[in-house]
């Protein structure tokens, strides 16, 4: 490869840094394709700008006025959509998974744009219902309104969605006229970084509107207020650390966290491997793993069927994951892509050999693994992995680990009670299918 680009900042409307740092590779082959820069971020600046810059320049705009501006800006995305396509293809992803993030996170400009144009009215003031008497001759009466808060909303976001993680969190903060201060997942912030700067070349966003930080947030957390706002996507080991921040706790900043989840789906006891709903389940699991190589937070971690039908369920499983091609997303056929990183490989490789740990392997890269494409045999490409574990009612870790790649754990049950005792056990916030 010639030249490899250093992505930037853009802070205080200016695109900062140019010093290559950390090297960023390709999901594919690993080859080296980006490097974040090296220059520290004067954040005090970034809050400063976003204050006194940002939110008059939102303000100056009403609820109107602004959902006209995101659907515009989507209008204006959606024409050049194949340009975070391309990119997109770096992080592993096949087109269905790039679908989801490039165009799924483009409609949710659409989508609040539509709420906004729909519910807002023509100002910076919403009735929150009608007034009420407070006196019995009525000459004293009260309603509630709701305002824009004034702050920033600064939005730490994970790996997964590089493009729909960031639009679905700037949507609603651009229409509530809070200035955005974006930091994405370093493995993918390149694809970031292309979407934030197909934003800047609209012209549509007010001057402050939106910043972006890639690399490290610094000491931003210690410079915010109460009238601000955290949003985090990750881990709930992250999640903890950053809500612990003693600015946060003190100035009581909103935190909201998106972290881990270990999604289940339960086979009902009456349905035999005879029934259409038993292909449909095995079908359904086989997809949720193997969709954006599982690095989904709806993707379903564990499989909770009746004992009696345990060895169906995982033959036919077994079948329709075998027939699964991973590769090189461009190549025909692939149906499965690559985890986002190398950095990803070797924690969900040590995540399924703590799960493996008195559990039996069903399936994985032992049962023939080769993913197809020139320099694959480089790249994160993980085998679907199956997991059974035959003690769940007193097996932990089946519930508390999660392996954020195409990794499922079934386990087996005796009547429903135990089956959604075992749902329960994920202890973190989820979904359940039956």
């Amino acid at each position: 490869m010639g030249n490899i680009a250093t992505l930037q900042s853009l802070i205080a409307g200016r695109w900062h840094g140019a010093e290559a740092h950390t090297p960023l590779h390709s999901a594919l082959n690993n080859e080296l394709i980006f490097h974040t820069h090296a220059e520290k971020i004067d954040f005090d600046e970034a809050v400063t700008y976003g204050r006194k810059t940002g939110i008059p320049a939102l303000m100056r705009l009403d609820f109107q006025t602004r959902a006209q501006r995101l659907k515009a800006l989507a209008l204006y995305m959606m024409e050049r959509k194949e340009e975070l396509y391309e990119i997109s293809h770096l992080t592993g992803a096949t087109r269905p998974d790039s679908w989801v993030d490039v165009e799924g996170g483009i409609g949710t400009l659409f989508a609040y744009a539509s709420m906004g144009g729909r519910e807002l009215p023509s100002s910076n003031v919403l009735h929150e219902g009608p007034a009420i008497a407070l006196g019995k001759r009525g000459g004293f009466a009260g309603t509630h309104i709701l305002v824009p808060r004034g702050g920033l909303a600064v939005h730490i976001n994970a790996f997964n969605f590089p493009i729909w993680g960031m639009l679905e969190k700037f949507a609603p903060s651009f229409l509530a006229a809070m200035p955005c201060i974006v930091k994405p997942a370093t493995a993918t912030s390149y694809l970031t970084h292309a979407t934030v700067k197909m934003m800047m070349d609209s012209g549509l966003l007010p001057e402050g509107a939106l910043q972006l930080v890639i690399g490290s947030t610094g000491d931003l957390l210690d410079r915010l207020g109460g009238f601000d706002a955290v949003t985090f996507t990750g881990s709930a080991d992250t999640a903890a650390k950053l809500k612990a921040n003693q600015n946060l706790i003190r100035a009581s900043v909103p935190f909201t966290a998106e972290a881990d989840s270990l999604n289940c789906a339960i086979l009902a006891p009456d349905v035999t491997p005879d029934d259409p709903e038993f292909d449909l389940f095995v079908k359904e699991v086989a997809r949720e793993m193997t969709g954006k190589a599982g690095q989904k937070c709806t993707a379903i971690r564990r499989v909770i069927v009746p004992e009696q039908h345990v060895d169906a369920v995982g033959q036919r499983l077994r079948e329709r994951l075998a027939k699964i091609t991973v590769g090189n997303p461009k190549v025909e056929g692939v149906r499965m892509g690559a985890l986002a990183s190398m950095d990803q490989h070797r924690d969900v490789s040590e995540r399924v050999e703590m799960l493996a740990r008195g559990n039996e392997v069903l399936f994985s890269a032992r049962d023939g693994f080769e993913p197809v494409g020139e320099g694959c045999a480089n790249g994160a490409f993980f085998a679907p992995t199956l997991l059974l574990c035959r003690n769940a009612m007193v097996n932990d870790a089946v519930h508390d680990i999660e392996a954020f790649g195409p990794v499922s754990t079934m386990m087996t049950y005796r009547d429903i009670d135990e089956a959604l005792h075992l749902a329960a056990r994920g202890q973190v916030q989820g979904f359940v299918d039956v």
